[in-house]
């Protein structure tokens, strides 16, 4: 298959691009890549589906946001999180969904924690919003198209890169896997924990 992964840069991207290149094309796709792309920017997402046609799948990694205090936060920092990690992904899927293949598969990254995490909200409130879209996305798409988000938790590598002990995460490589199963698979709709 030929697959687009964005945010092949990052931790994640890196990781899922090594996993999926043994069986598959894949092309990275970053903000400072060779093949570029914003979620943030619309015109950058169908520039990325024009310089790559005929994809099989979409998986974007590109999906972090910050850490915000509720009661300092200001409006513009809770829209600027919903348009980068939650409607830049809607965008993607909605872009994803006319022009990959029949059959293909869009696979978005939300997030999970085992317990309520300071700074925490807007993380919440985009990663149900994920959810609950993928869910219902799935039943709406054309020509046979799958659609699931992989919701990790704290990934090793990042706790370690802050700094912090890294034993309560799951490293890169296993996140790596739940992607692959996504793209290689056959779920539709799932929010898969790996």
């Amino acid at each position: 298959m030929k697959v687009i992964v964005i945010g092949a840069t990052g931790t994640v991207g890196r990781a899922v691009v090594g996993a999926l290149r043994p069986a598959h094309l894949v092309v990275p796709a970053s903000r400072r890549g060779e093949v570029r792309v914003d979620l943030e920017d619309p015109a950058s997402l169908d520039a990325l589906f024009a310089a790559v046609p005929d994809a099989d799948a979409v998986v974007c990694c590109a999906a972090g946001g910050p850490l915000i205090d509720l009661g300092t936060a200001k409006d513009e920092e809770f829209a600027a999180g919903l348009r980068g990690k939650l409607l830049g992904q809607v965008a993607l899927a909605m872009r994803a969904a006319h022009h990959l293949r029949d059959g293909g598969s869009i696979t978005l990254t939300a997030g999970t924690f085992a317990a309520p995490l300071a700074g925490g909200s807007l993380g919440a409130l985009v990663n149900s919003g994920l959810e609950g879209f993928v869910r219902n996305a799935a039943a709406e798409l054309p020509r046979g198209l799958r659609i699931n988000v992989i919701s990790p938790g704290w990934v090793r590598e990042t706790l370690e890169a802050m700094g912090t002990d890294g034993s309560a995460g799951t490293p890169a490589a296993e996140v790596a896997r739940a992607y692959v199963e996504a793209v290689e698979g056959s779920a539709r709709g799932q929010t898969i924990i790996p």
